[in-house]
């Protein structure tokens, strides 16, 4: 047994002896690695300049152009015929309510009106007997063949007969403005498209039960977007309709310059702002997209930028490659604010004087010489 652990205990001393010797050649060997020697590239050293300020304030992307449909009388949905993200044309059906008692209504009303012109074809021909009589007694009355007392009788009835018909021609037009309203009520059974656009959003699903006024759907045409940002109060004074800002949207990837369209002349109590609007004509866009602006404050900061071209992005960190005194690169992370056109602002990770590769950072590596 003792024989066994002394012979365990001279193969492990072996074993360390050779990784130790294995270490040391593998450390050898790095350091008398060549360096890589990377050409072709261009630096920059840094220099504080002055910048304008900027605040970046937050919104959404809205339609400048939308209409939410509802009904005007209560009933349930029995027809629909579109969905979310359907596109539809101005007066095209939406969807039909099964309201039986405006359509009886309107049948009611329809019949009212026959009855109405009945009436007045009886009343114009009564009116047209009593005229026709009264004119043959005219004439009997002046040869003194009637007593002045049958022919009185003779003229109120043609009075009378003369304002039967116009009470008919009343009841007629009365009948017809009535049939008129009931056909209208019966049309608002059918839902139709107001605007031509996009379905953005459905309320209401098939057989549901609707209300006057309840909201059905929202239409928002697809042709008109606006970014409307939520501006501090305390700086609203300094920006005014026309005023320029760099918009970022970040779904679609685009960062642009733009100019205020609208301000609201009205603030929000709650979270103290006003709504600036900005015009968009980008493509991609959709309701609820978030946007972000850079408004320009009137006043300069001292900042450091560096060309859009020199940051790397790895995930959420971004980097750029500086050169020491010794002409080796080295990687610096480094914080990055906005994009002024091809420049971006550098937060943190720079000072004056560092050089930093700003072309063909693609052929660099960690601790390659620079020439």
């Amino acid at each position: 047994m003792r024989n066994y652990l002394l012979l365990a205990m001279i193969v492990l001393t072996a074993a360390l002896s050779t990784a130790g010797c294995s270490k040391k050649h593998d450390a050898a060997t790095a350091e008398n690695a060549p360096v890589a020697v990377v050409k072709g590239v261009s630096l920059e050293t840094i220099k504080s300049v002055a910048v304008p300020e900027m605040l970046e304030v937050v919104g959404s992307v809205r339609a400048r152009i939308s209409a939410v449909v509802s009904t005007r009388i209560p009933g349930s949905i029995n027809v629909l015929r579109v969905r979310e993200g359907d596109r539809v044309h101005k007066g095209q059906l939406l969807a039909q309510l099964n309201a039986q008692e405006n359509q009886a209504n309107a049948a009611v009303a329809t019949a009212a009106v026959d009855e109405a012109r009945r009436g007045l074809d009886e009343a114009l021909s009564r009116k047209k007997l009593a005229d026709t009589t009264f004119a043959r007694y005219q004439n009997l009355f002046k040869e003194q063949a009637v007593s002045p007392q049958e022919f009185d009788v003779k003229q109120t009835e043609k009075d009378m007969a003369a304002q039967g018909a116009a009470r008919a021609v009343s009841r007629l037009k009365q009948a017809q403005e009535g049939a008129k309203a009931a056909t209208t009520m019966s049309d608002y059974t059918r839902i139709t498209a107001p605007i031509s656009g996009v379905i953005a959003s459905k309320q209401a699903d098939l057989g549901a039960s609707v209300f006057p006024g309840q909201p059905l759907m929202t239409i928002e045409d697809e042709g008109s977007y606006q970014l409307e940002l939520a501006l501090p109060e305390n700086i609203s004074n300094k920006v005014k309709p026309g005023s320029q800002l760099q918009v970022t949207l970040d779904s679609i990837g685009r960062s642009f310059p733009a100019r205020i369209a609208e301000i609201v002349p009205t603030a929000d109590p709650g979270s103290r702002t006003v709504i600036a609007k900005i015009a968009l004509n980008q493509k991609g866009l959709k309701s609820g997209m978030f946007g972000r602006g850079a408004v320009n404050l009137g006043t300069t900061v001292n900042g450091i930028t560096v060309p859009k071209n020199a940051v790397m992005d790895h995930g959420a960190l971004s980097s750029v490659w500086t050169v020491g005194k010794e002409n080796t690169a080295r990687m610096r992370i480094v914080k990055v604010g906005r994009q002024t056109g091809d420049r971006v602002e550098i937060l943190a990770g720079l000072s004056d004087g560092d050089r930093v590769i700003v072309s063909g950072v693609e052929k660099v590596t960690e601790g390659a010489r620079v020439e």
